[in-house]
């Protein structure tokens, strides 16, 4: 089946112990956390201090996706503030095999993230080496653009590339994933899907992603997480 890892980023930051424990209480496996830096995004968000502060507050592990510049500069700071997973994107930093070894030799498990626009291909000597791809499904920043459907396909191709290199990594997706194309990122390959909005601008925000777990667990497929 596939996990669903809700995001904080589509939460109220005046309450975000309150989204922590209505993820918690929904079952979510994980905790989606975004850190733009303002020069590989538009946006700021949040930083170490910030994670730090949450990691007090739950037991959830972290899932950190750095959308900044050079993040090798910054691992160990993270997962000393409390990042169990980090995912640092190909196309911020020359020293790709340099974050990920710097991403393990922290004790967490590492990833590579994809904007719209890369291909997987540019990825397959690092495969090998990662624990997760992070295929991001819409263009990323603070506010959530459109779903790009042609994502579909590239998780698909990710997923092939998979199977015949005889890789285990887990294959993420993160873009105004909803109701509407969980189920086909899910049957893409799709093993792990990181939801917000949709969670979080609802009235009732557990309910909602009690939902999408529910839909998620339908598909059947076994997680590699």
């Amino acid at each position: 089946m596939a996990l669903i890892a809700p995001s904080l980023l589509a939460a109220d930051f005046a309450r975000l112990a309150e989204a922590l424990e209505i993820i918690k209480a929904a079952g979510a496996p994980m905790v989606h956390l975004d850190v733009m830096d303002g020069h590989f995004v538009p946006d700021i968000t949040v930083g170490q201090p910030v994670i730090a502060g949450l990691r007090k507050a739950t037991d959830l592990p972290f899932d950190v996706h750095l959308l900044i510049e050079r993040p090798e500069r910054y691992i160990a700071e993270f997962v000393e503030a409390g990042a169990d997973r980090i995912c640092v994107h190909a196309e911020a930093t020359p020293h790709l095999h340099r974050a990920l070894d710097l991403i393990h030799a922290q004790g967490a498990k590492g990833g590579v993230a994809l904007n719209p626009a890369s291909p997987v291909e540019s990825l397959v000597e690092v495969l090998g080496e990662v624990d997760f791809l992070n295929i991001l499904t819409a263009d990323p920043g603070r506010e959530e653009q459109a779903f790009i459907p042609a994502a579909v396909g590239k998780v698909r191709a990710a997923s092939h590339i998979r199977a015949e290199l005889h890789l285990d990594f887990a294959l993420q997706v993160e873009g105004a994933v909803g109701r509407g194309n969980l189920q086909e990122l899910a049957r893409a390959g799709a093993d792990i899907l990181v939801v917000g909005s949709v969670i979080f601008d609802n009235d009732d925000p557990q309910a909602r992603l009690t939902e999408m777990i529910r839909l998620a667990g339908e598909i059947g497929l076994t997680s590699k997480v």
